[in-house]
């Protein structure tokens, strides 16, 4: 009786391909899916009997499921325009935290945020990776998880620098004047003030500066427009700045001074922190922004490295997987940058549902850093990665899955119909 063991096996293996093949055709649609497929090995029984050549005489038991493989070929990417999905093209696996705390992996990046504006899986699991402070990513922090909501918001940060890039014309007589540049700094509170920086030639190779804001932005201050910086500008004979002299730093609010004429103190009129001095706007006689030749007056460029408060507005992210914020200010800053994770072997780690999946002693220890550096793909935003399985390939193992198990019916018959038949004799 012991020979209905044998087919019996054969039964439960291709039972096991069956569930194997309706688990992938199930999950055609699950993005980040990877396709399973059942690997067998034979049973023999072992006996210690030999033949006259001294081979041993074994006989087949039958067949077991020896283990389940992940095909984690990368699936097709589907574009779906929503900020918070992301694919990973290439090798690696996102980093997700589930409630417990414990990490998970997932290559499913249909991510969605919760009330606290943080990313998160349809599940409820945060993904994680590295924080920045004001636009900077710190690589070697903990990872948290990633602010992305409407509610982030970015403090306004003041002016320190401003910069002209500019050409005076040098074909201007003696008293003509060029066109301003005009630029904007933002004091302590955000609020922003226009610069206007006039230009006066004096004598060839020879212009004077100076400064201006408008008077209403300033307390103490008189007139339409307030001069608070000023100097002279001269200029060698190929057009290149030679120094810059008489130079009053920009500063807006100051003490005045006493004269004559007498130039009463000022201040910022919002409150903010004033006097607020501003380094530039020619850079240095070394590497300088402004240049005389020929060629008509003109402002090619301005800059500042201030800028007012914004509320997050939009975001996308970037292949090395940094967030990039897009402000109500205008400003762009990387919010933080999502944390990918690899393994030796892939082919080891444990499907424990949900698109997750854990480490093993076969898979190894995760290996975590940025998308595109250590053998780890690129990060597409926009897209989720789709199911790999092939509906071709799975009906075809399916065909294969049935016929196996028909075929081990009909072996069980046939040991029954010799049972009986043995049954038969000894009546």
């Amino acid at each position: 009786m012991g020979s209905f063991s044998t087919p019996l096996s054969g039964l439960v293996a291709a039972q096991g391909q069956l569930q194997s093949v309706s688990n992938n055709l199930a999950n055609i649609d699950t993005d980040g899916y990877k396709d399973q497929t059942l690997t067998f090995n034979d049973i023999y029984t072992l006996a210690g009997e030999t033949n006259g050549a001294g081979d041993p005489i074994q006989t087949g038991s039958g067949v077991a499921v020896s283990s389940t493989t992940s095909n984690f070929t990368e699936g097709n990417l589907n574009a779906t325009g929503t900020s918070s999905n992301m694919a990973i093209s290439g090798n690696g696996f996102f980093v997700t935290q589930a409630p417990g705390g414990l990490p998970n992996y997932t290559r499913a990046g249909d991510f969605t945020t919760n009330n606290a504006g943080q990313l998160t899986t349809p599940n409820g699991e945060l993904v994680l990776g590295y924080p920045a402070v004001l636009g900077v990513v710190n690589p070697g922090a903990t990872l948290q998880p990633l602010q992305v909501g409407s509610g982030v918001t970015i403090p306004a940060q003041v002016s320190t620098t401003i910069g002209v890039t500019a050409n005076l014309n040098s074909n201007t007589g003696a008293g003509g004047t060029a066109p301003s540049s005009t630029l904007s700094a933002y004091d302590s509170l955000g609020q922003s003030h226009t610069l206007t920086v006039s230009y006066t030639m004096t004598a060839p190779n020879t212009w004077n500066y100076t400064v201006t804001v408008p008077s209403a932005d300033l307390t103490g201050a008189t007139g339409t427009n307030w001069t608070v910086g000023s100097g002279t500008l001269n200029f060698n004979s190929t057009g290149t700045l030679a120094s810059i002299t008489n130079v009053v730093p920009i500063s807006l609010g100051g003490p005045g001074s006493v004269g004559p004429p007498i130039i009463p103190a000022t201040s910022l009129a919002d409150g903010a922190t004033s006097p607020q001095a501003l380094a530039g706007p020619f850079g240095t006689v070394a590497n300088p922004t402004i240049t005389q030749t020929a060629a008509p007056s003109a402002t090619s460029a301005t800059t500042t490295n201030g800028f007012a408060s914004g509320t997050l507005s939009t975001y996308s992210v970037q292949p090395d997987g940094t967030i990039e914020g897009t402000f109500t200010s205008g400003n762009t800053m990387a919010l933080g940058q999502v944390a990918v994770a690899s393994f030796a072997n892939s082919e080891g780690l444990a499907s424990i549902g949900n698109n997750n999946y854990q480490p093993t002693q076969a898979s190894g220890a995760a290996v975590i850093g940025a998308a595109g550096t250590g053998g780890r793909g690129t990060i597409v935003g926009g897209n989720v990665e789709q199911s790999n399985v092939d509906i071709a390939a799975e009906f075809a193992k399916l065909i294969v899955a049935q016929q196996a198990y028909s075929a081990n019916a009909k072996s069980i018959t046939a040991f029954n119909q010799v049972s009986q038949a043995t049954i038969a004799m000894l009546q």
